[in-house]
């Protein structure tokens, strides 16, 4: 599909025109917006009527997944007297942001999935941290740069303006060094195209026309190089998606989102301690305060169904090695001749060719992908776990084996499996509630209507199967014996690297680091991969090992300090946005009468992205279930749905 079949026609304009366009004083009377007035939150759906908020029957819910959009529909509902029961996989509540306990020589610290940034304009999630009352578990970044390898562009700098669309630009190019750069040409149609495509956003004509082209395909065409480089490449891959296979219409709602359609600038909170001390754990108290039950290590064994939708959920707790069967796909960059490879990121698993078993390589310390070596034994790159060549633990600090699986079937493109010694259950219990709510990410919602019984909505089920995932995230966090001059923020994006994407300052934004560092002298610096490529980074070896070499180009004083400790975070689990995805993807309601859906994968009725939009979609399934139970809904804020360009 060629670029400007993809763009309402635009006919050309004169140069004098564009000079006019890009005038301050034109640009603000085109869209009519002043310093002074400006776009504020959107309400969505907000209801009219003066329901009732309380419940007075008794309604019971089960929500399954303990992420954002989990906690955020079950805190919700039990505010409004639903009997909530929170089933969680994890030993850990948070999903994405979940924390666990490391131990870097004597001292303990709170572990996460990487450094996250909240933005002014997650409207909803900020209503939830000012409701639980812990706004000063977080605090302001105040600016966050932008940082190229190459030098071919000068650092940039990005701050709060509290300037809506065009003052934002405005702001922008006067702050910017690059701005001479940018390439932007309004007597050039296919720049003007862009500027219309990237200011006209609109829920569902721009998926309608750009959904089916890739940002890469979208961008390929004369495209302003400055414009690209300088934002559209590195804001793109903060999407957790790269541009090869992110849709065109959901980068377009990236940027409404995040900056064209946002007054509320462009710096950013991080917390104070770690995710899971910080919003997570508050969340979860409030939900058991309210009388629902949290269950982590929580495994769903079977979901039975009828017309009428799902009639009962059975779980059982402890380990999720059970009985039942599930299925993964052949990992074709990783097999070997005599081997065969099956999943990715952190959850991998091998088996010989003719075999009927299969061993996890998932290391049973901290849970990185273990490494099989030239003598057949197997290393954990991250703590040093050597395993024999049947998974047995040879030396430390992991203390139980490698588990092992049956292949119960095999084809050419995946395997089943179940544990070959299933744990013995705990806990088991079959639940009949009035509603269901599915908040797992994309492989836990796959897995969940692999274990569904009965008269399954065969629509709803394809819907799920083909929800993609993105390519995998990597974090990599080093503890060091010294400090290092950093003249940059304490977050800050880089671009140009062949792995990293950003490095974050730990000892200058969390209270355990900090303290840590004022003690000992060190430093805790962490680099994000959002999206990198499997041919290219196969193992977590190959990552760790690239990871620490350009940490040492990005910070030079830091090659000839000792390296204390080292964490890895590889994960395949994250939402795809491909070109073509998103007139399949579910929406909150499904055609199974009691399954609401939340999650990042959910398709939204308004701009919203990452964590905000996970939180948003939590909020809208416990609005759908409110709302057929008659009750006043939760009032939802967005930015300008549409964009001021949407001709």
């Amino acid at each position: 599909m060629s670029q400007s079949s993809n763009f309402s026609i635009v006919p050309p304009i004169s140069r004098r025109t564009a000079l006019k366009l890009l005038g301050v004083g034109a640009v603000g009377g085109l869209v009519g917006y002043s310093r002074i007035s400006k776009p504020q939150p959107v309400v969505f759906q907000e209801d009219t009527l003066d329901l009732p908020t309380q419940l007075n029957a008794r309604k019971t819910v089960v929500v399954v997944g303990a992420g954002l959009a989990g906690l955020a529909c079950a805190y919700e509902l039990s505010q409004r007297g639903f009997a909530v029961t929170l089933l969680e996989r994890s030993p850990n509540l948070g999903g994405k942001i979940a924390n666990w306990k490391i131990q870097v020589g004597e001292d303990a610290f709170m572990m996460e999935h990487g450094f996250h940034g909240f933005f002014p304009q997650y409207y909803n999630l900020k209503s939830l941290v000012k409701e639980l009352d812990i706004v000063d578990n977080f605090k302001s970044l105040k600016f966050y740069s932008l940082v190229f390898r190459d030098g071919r562009y000068d650092p940039e700098v990005f701050r709060p303006t509290h300037s809506a669309f065009p003052w934002n630009i405005v702001d922008l190019a006067i702050a910017s060094p690059n701005r001479f750069s940018w390439g932007i040409n309004l007597t050039k149609v296919s720049h003007w195209k862009v500027f219309h495509a990237i200011t006209s956003f609109q829920i569902p004509r721009s998926f309608n026309r750009l959904d089916d082209i890739s940002v890469a395909d979208w961008v390929g065409n004369d495209f302003p190089q400055g414009l690209y480089d300088l934002y559209f490449l590195p804001f793109a891959k903060s999407s957790l998606n790269a541009p090869d296979v992110l849709s065109t219409g959901e980068l377009l709602q990236f940027f409404h989102f995040y900056f064209f359609g946002n007054p509320e600038g462009l710096a950013f909170n991080g917390t104070v301690d770690d995710m899971g001390t910080s919003l997570v754990q508050p969340i979860a108290r409030a939900i058991e305060r309210n009388g629902g039950r949290v269950i982590t290590e929580a495994s769903v064994s079977n979901i039975v169904l009828d017309r009428d939708g799902i009639q009962s959920l059975t779980y059982q707790q402890g380990s999720d090695r059970t009985e039942v069967p599930f299925t993964v796909d052949r990992n074709l960059l990783l097999s070997d001749e005599e081997q065969e490879y099956y999943g990715a990121g952190d959850r991998v698993f091998y088996s010989s060719a003719e075999s009927n078993e299969a061993t996890s390589l998932t290391c049973t310390h901290q849970g990185c992908t273990v490494g099989r070596q030239d003598d057949g034994t197997f290393l954990c790159p991250c703590h040093g776990t050597l395993y024999d060549r049947d998974g047995k633990v040879i030396k430390g600090p992991a203390k139980r084996d490698l588990p092992h699986y049956k292949i119960t079937q095999r084809t050419e493109d995946r395997v089943q499996l179940v544990a070959d010694r299933p744990s013995q259950p705990t806990n088991l219990e079959k639940i009949e509630a009035d509603y269901y709510v599915i908040a797992t990410d994309v492989p836990g919602a796959k897995h969940l209507f692999e274990l569904m019984n009965g008269e399954v909505n065969q629509k709803v089920k394809t819907q799920i199967e083909k929800l993609p995932l993105a390519d995998p995230f990597a974090v990599a966090r080093f503890w060091f014996d010294r400090d290092f001059e950093w003249e940059h923020s304490d977050f800050t994006s880089l671009s140009g690297y062949s792995l990293t994407d950003s490095i974050t300052l730990y000892h200058k934004i969390q209270t355990q680091f900090i303290e840590w560092s004022q003690r000992t002298g060190g430093s805790v610096v962490e680099l994000h991969a959002y999206c990198y490529k499997e041919k290219e980074f196969p193992t977590q070896k190959a990552l760790l090992t690239t990871f620490e070499q350009e940490l040492y180009e990005i910070v030079p004083e830091l090659a000839n300090a000792k390296i204390l400790h080292k964490e890895l975070v590889n994960q395949k689990n994250f939402s795809g946005y491909p070109p073509g995805s998103y007139s399949d993807r579910p929406e909150t309601n499904s055609e199974i009468s009691n399954l609401v859906f939340a999650g990042d994968w959910v398709k939204m009725p308004f701009p919203c992205g990452l964590m905000e939009r996970a939180v948003s979609s939590g909020m809208l399934a416990a609005n759908s279930i409110l709302h057929r139970e008659g009750l006043q809904r939760r009032k939802l804020l967005s930015v300008m749905p549409e964009g001021v360009l949407k001709i």
